[in-house]
């Protein structure tokens, strides 16, 4: 259906009908849409301190709910948005970014604020569209939607004419507001593998001795996770996960083995090193989830199962390759399988290998030291989060110690983290709380990663987002503790400090100042209480956790 529309009210219908709550913005950008959302549509407009934070936010939002992410930002803040764009590219995540561009009338000219900065989009999203005239709106928007939500999720950019997008916005035209909202959220489309891979894969699978299990992104995308058990529990596969896919297996099942790869568990590295098959589901075999590619090594057998066909056998040539959706396939594997071998000694090796990394950990999980040791802080998380808690870590250590150490034991628990841009923690959580009001949202970070946007704390305070966010205060980016040894010849001396270390400043008390609310922990005795009533809070809560300087997260093992 047709109408005659202006471009802001176009745009602020269309998003509003694919099902957005929120749109995370940096003015001045889409002013007239903006008005339009506030007076014709029931879409929030957040205001934040930062391009970069408002693609955090998006992000956040998007990988929370599996809905559209929206950011946006004008002609000359669009180089920030662009950097922002960079985390939801690498974790795969449906974001709509629509900025300022460019008009032809002043190209070449020295205008004001404008910067070719169109060619930044392309290496961050699967598409980006320069748009001069509004009855390109309804077509460019559409596709920007199945880009986003189709094959591996990603941003995807529409740059409008204009410094904030005005040419597109004022003009009229007949305008077809038709919105398939299959394309408004993730899996848009599922495609079920073939039967003959099926088959294959189950026959490579049941002959192996020693399989073992990777769950990646693409089961937490596909809603796989009860699939995924059952295939495990039928098969007698032993279980690890990806950092992205963490929540899609229960912490304390028996076949769990845990994280795999660079911020990982020892036994998972080694379990699937000893492996004799590995079987991807929704994985890229990327770097981080196989360790620089050294677990497993390249030469094991791999059966990989993805919706992207590009990346089925990119890593491991001996790959038995199944394209489809996680969950469809999961499904048709399911179905299809018969009896499972007899694999006793390998789960019991398995779980051997758990137990021992449990017990070499314990010590610090349960340790009543003052500052509070980071895995102490892990093992209270791991038995005080909600059931229905979503767990929101920034990259780093953050990622490690949570990745490796917090075990996500009730179903309804989520887990999401930041693809490499340290930082991104608090403005992602503030759109992940958004997107989901009704869950707890929690955030581990580090001092480091708070600082990045410490800004967005206000923007928590405005719209009295119930945030709880956990600081692993060391008063240090202490990560940089190895390089910088390694840089100052092998040993810590001279002025090494001033690159890794900061002032120790009371963030607590920083955030009240803010308007927030924020409690100092120095004891481990003390987080249980403080973490209860920031839970009960009705605005964002800092828990500032007072840790050790020298407290570094284990890296991963390989053999």
């Amino acid at each position: 259906m047709s109408a005659a529309l202006t471009g802001a009210r176009f745009l602020a219908s269309m998003l509003e009908r694919c099902g957005l709550t929120h749109a995370f913005v940096v003015p001045t950008i889409l002013s007239e849409t903006l008005i339009a959302m506030d007076e014709h549509t029931g879409v929030e407009r957040v205001v934040t301190h930062g391009e970069k934070a408002a693609a955090y936010m998006a992000d956040g939002y998007a990988r929370a709910s599996g809905r559209i992410g929206f950011c946006g930002a004008q002609n000359v803040g669009r180089a920030n948005l662009a950097a922002g764009l960079q985390d939801p590219y690498l974790a795969g995540s449906p974001v709509l970014a629509v900025t300022g561009g460019p008009v032809p009338s002043s190209l070449s000219r020295r205008a004001y604020q404008e910067i070719d900065a169109f060619g930044m989009f392309a290496p961050v999203t699967k598409s980006s569209v320069h748009v001069e005239s509004v009855d390109r709106l309804p077509d460019v928007l559409r596709q920007a939607l199945r880009d986003a939500t189709t094959g591996q999720p990603g941003p995807a950019h529409v740059e409008l004419a204009g410094h904030a997008g005005e040419p597109i916005e004022h003009a009229s035209a007949e305008l077809d507001t038709f919105v398939d909202t299959r394309y408004a959220s993730v899996p848009a489309l599922r495609a079920a593998p073939e039967p003959g891979a099926v088959a294959e894969a189950l026959r490579v699978i049941e002959s192996a001795e020693r399989p073992i299990l990777v769950a990646g992104g693409g089961v937490r995308a596909s809603d796989a996770s009860a699939e995924l058990v059952a295939l495990a529990e039928r098969l007698s596969l032993p279980v690890a996960t990806s950092l992205n896919g963490k929540d899609t297996f229960p912490g304390d099942h028996p076949l769990s083995v845990g994280v795999v790869g660079s911020y990982s568990r020892t036994c998972a590295n080694r379990a699937v090193s000893e492996a004799d098959l590995v079987v991807y589901v929704g994985s890229q075999t990327s770097s981080q989830v196989t360790h620089g590619w050294q677990v497993p090594p390249a030469s094991t057998p791999v059966v990989h199962v993805d919706a992207e066909p590009a990346e089925l056998g990119r890593h491991y040539p001996r790959t038995t390759p199944v394209l489809g959706d996680a969950k469809l396939a999961l499904q048709a594997l399911l179905g299809a399988a018969g009896s499972p071998a007899d694999r006793t000694s390998w789960v019991a090796r398995v779980q051997t290998l758990v137990a021992e990394y449990v017990e070499e950990r314990r010590p610090f999980m349960e340790s009543d030291e003052s500052p509070v040791r980071p895995e102490r802080l892990c093992g209270d998380l791991t038995r005080l989060l909600p059931s229905d808690a979503l767990l929101v870590a920034d990259t780093g250590h953050a990622g490690m110690w949570t990745g490796g150490m917090v075990d996500l034991c009730h179903q309804g628990q989520g887990y999401i983290r930041a693809a490499g841009s340290l930082g991104w923690g608090l403005p992602a959580a503030i759109g992940a709380q958004l997107a989901v009001p009704d869950r707890p949202v929690v955030l581990f970070t580090g001092d480091g990663g708070f600082w990045y946007h410490v800004g967005e704390l206000e923007t928590a305070v405005r719209w009295k987002v119930p945030l709880v966010v956990v600081v692993n205060d060391n008063r240090s980016l202490n990560q940089e503790i190895n390089p910088y040894t390694k840089a100052y010849g092998g040993e810590l001396r001279g002025r090494h400090h001033e690159m890794w270390q900061f002032d120790d400043v009371d963030l607590a008390a920083v955030a009240r100042s803010m308007g927030a609310s924020g409690v100092r922990v120095t004891r481990p005795a003390d987080f249980e209480p403080a973490f209860a009533k920031a839970l009960e809070a009705d605005g964002p809560t800092v828990v500032d956790v007072v840790t050790p300087l020298d407290a570094l997260a284990p890296l991963g093992y390989a053999p």
